[in-house]
C-alpha cells in the first residue's frame, strides 16, 4: 500500500540498466547483461501489475469470505471431491469479486498517467498521458477533451453490461 510514486521510483532502481535485476543477471552469467526493462512497455506493465494486483486480490477475497461454509459441507455430503468442490463452488462464487476487481482496475488504469510516465518513458504513452500532454504542453484543449470523452466512453461501455446484468438479476 505504498504510494505509487514511491513504487515507481523503487522500480527504476530494480529495473534500471544498472539495476538490481541486471546486476544479478550479470553476476550469474559472468558477463555484462543490460536487459531493457525500463522506459518501455515492460516497465509499464510491471508497474501497473504491481499497483493493481492488490485491488483484485481484495475484491476476490471479499467474495471468498462471503461464501457460506454450509455450501462446502453440502457439496461434500453429496459426494463431490475437493477438486470438483473448488471448481463448482469456490470458483463460481468468487467470479463476481473477480469481475468487480477487473472492472475497477480497468477503469483506474484508463486514468493513470504516473506509471507510464515514470516507467514507460515518452514512447509508451497511454491515453491519460496524452490528455496531460495536450493540456499542459501543447495547450490543445479540444484534442485533450476529445481524448477525455473517449476515456469516459470506454468506461461507460465497460460498465453498461454490468449494470444491465445487475438490473436483470434484481428483477428476478
Amino acid at each position: 500500500w505504498t504510494s505509487i510514486l514511491v513504487k515507481c521510483f523503487a522500480f527504476t532502481v530494480i529495473l534500471g540498466r544498472e539495476g538490481v535485476i541486471n546486476t544479478i543477471l550479470s553476476w550469474a552469467f559472468g558477463a555484462e547483461v543490460h536487459l531493457p526493462l525500463i522506459l518501455n512497455r515492460v516497465g509499464t506493465l510491471v508497474g501497473m501489475i504491481n499497483w493493481q494486483v492488490p485491488i483484485v486480490v481484495l475484491s476476490v477475497l471479499a467474495s471468498l469470505l462471503a461464501i457460506d461454509e454450509a455450501i462446502y459441507r453440502a457439496a461434500a455430503i453429496m459426494g463431490a471431491k475437493p477438486a470438483r468442490i473448488f471448481w463448482t463452488v469456490t470458483v463460481r462464487l468468487s467470479l463476481p469479486g473477480l469481475f468487480a476487481g477487473l472492472i475497477i482496475i480497468f477503469v483506474s488504469s484508463l486514468s493513470t498517467f504516473m506509471v507510464p510516465a515514470l516507467l514507460g518513458g515518452p514512447k509508451d504513452n497511454m491515453l491519460s498521458n496524452l490528455v496531460d500532454y495536450y493540456t499542459r504542453q501543447v495547450l490543445d484543449w479540444p484534442k485533450a477533451s476529445t481524448i477525455s470523452v473517449v476515456l469516459v466512453g470506454m468506461s461507460l461501455i465497460l460498465a453498461s453490461p454490468v449494470a444491465i446484468w445487475r438490473r436483470r438479476k434484481a428483477s428476478r
